[in-house]
């Protein structure tokens, strides 16, 4: 991507982000941001990436808000935006990157607290067996058996 390309992309994305926040007042918008923009080689076209708080309804609603608002946003970008002589076409994509983040944050939460519990000692009231016998035996006596680890939940 040439540096010309980055710059167009970040100025798209502050533009759209302003415009998006400050003059559309549709309420289905919900909370929206901007999180990023590429434009084609030619400069004709521009994804633009937006992420939506909200479940999956809010984010159809939000998409489909911006769908029809497209006009009015290309019109606003060109009236900013006096450098580009062709105001690209604008594609709307959902950004799901800060969604796949925070299930990746709470699995490794989820591994980390299953870990903790796992090396916690059993407190069964009575006192420490001597020489470690306590790690081997269970609470009646006898051997307990091994702790298998568990399975690791599959990633979106």
């Amino acid at each position: 991507m040439s540096r010309r390309q980055e710059k167009v992309n970040e100025l798209i994305r502050d533009v759209l982000s302003e415009v998006v926040q400050r003059e559309i007042k549709d309420p289905r918008i919900g909370f929206l941001s901007v999180t990023g923009v590429e434009v084609a080689p030619d400069l004709s076209s521009a994804k633009v990436f937006v992420s939506v708080m909200g479940d999956e309804t809010q984010q159809k609603d939000a998409l489909a808000t911006l769908q029809r608002a497209k006009g009015f946003l290309r019109s606003a970008l060109a009236q900013r935006v006096r450098t580009l002589r062709h105001i690209p076409e604008l594609i709307f994509k959902l950004d799901t990157s800060l969604q796949k983040g925070m299930r990746v944050f709470e699995l490794l939460e989820q591994v980390k607290r299953e870990e903790a519990v796992r090396k916690s000692p059993v407190d069964d009231g009575g006192s420490p067996a001597p020489d470690g016998e306590a790690e081997s035996l269970g609470s009646d006596g006898g051997e307990k058996p091994e702790a298998t680890p568990a399975p690791m939940a599959k990633i979106d």
